[in-house]
């Protein structure tokens, strides 16, 4: 096993374009909460407590709505609801020795991003790896919502979400490598975009939320998959 401080380096190394379009969202996502009464300060906390576009912006627009605490708690319970998932997946990569404090660190913060560079790591989780990539990806997402904030309209709202671009492309850069070196995760990448794109218009779970279909999706791919290509175990590293 590496070291912790090469594992820290790496992840920090990883981390920076994460931090970099995390920006751009977060300061789009601070114009919005400017709109809604959100001071600098409380957008710095909001990213701090919340790293999830999705979910911020589903907080964001309850809040708008002056909808009430619960329902506010509740509603970005739901649409952030598919990181517990994450959280099952990464703890099965782990090392069992790994003390709790780690798991529950690493849990604080896991992402969509920050989820898929961790598991391409080979051999077990490192959360040293994981905690190089927060120390960039967090500070930076709340940076930009309280910088959004402060800017609040004075830059056009297409100029500003058009950032978000960048976002898209880390996505693209995490799951093209493994869908160019195996078939099977090639196939199940373009059927989990067609089968998102008609669970958007389905009549009936296209009423459901966003979250609520990313899990349902989520949990009936990959259970299809690893029933019809199970994996032999892998000697961990």
């Amino acid at each position: 096993m590496r070291d912790r401080k090469r594992e820290y380096i790496d992840g920090v190394r990883d981390g920076v374009p994460i931090g970099l379009g995390y920006f751009a969202v977060s300061f789009s996502l601070g114009i919005m909460a400017k709109n809604v009464g959100l001071t600098p300060v409380q957008g710095l906390v909001m990213g701090l407590l919340c790293n999830a576009s999705a979910g911020q912006y589903m907080g964001l627009t309850m809040i708008a709505a002056s909808a009430t605490f619960w329902e506010t708690a509740l509603a970005t319970l739901v649409t952030n609801a598919r990181y517990l998932l994450m959280s099952c997946a990464m703890s099965q990569r782990m090392d069992p020795a790994v003390p709790f404090r780690h798991r529950l660190l690493m849990s604080y913060d896991i992402t969509d991003e920050l989820f898929g560079i961790t598991v391409a790591r080979p051999g077990y989780l490192s959360p040293w790896y994981m905690y190089g990539a927060i120390t960039v990806a967090l500070p930076t997402w709340a940076i930009g919502g309280a910088l959004g904030i402060l800017a609040g309209s004075a830059l056009p709202l297409r100029v500003v979400s058009a950032f978000s671009v960048a976002l898209y492309g880390m996505f693209i850069a995490i799951f093209v490598p493994p869908a160019r070196k195996d078939k099977v995760i090639a196939g199940l990448v373009v059927l989990s975009f067609a089968a998102s794109a008609a669970f958007a218009y389905l009549p009936v779970v296209s009423a459901l939320p966003e979250g609520t279909r990313t899990i349902i999706l989520t949990v009936a791919l990959s259970a299809g998959a690893a029933a019809l290509f199970p994996r032999k175990e892998e000697a961990q590293a």
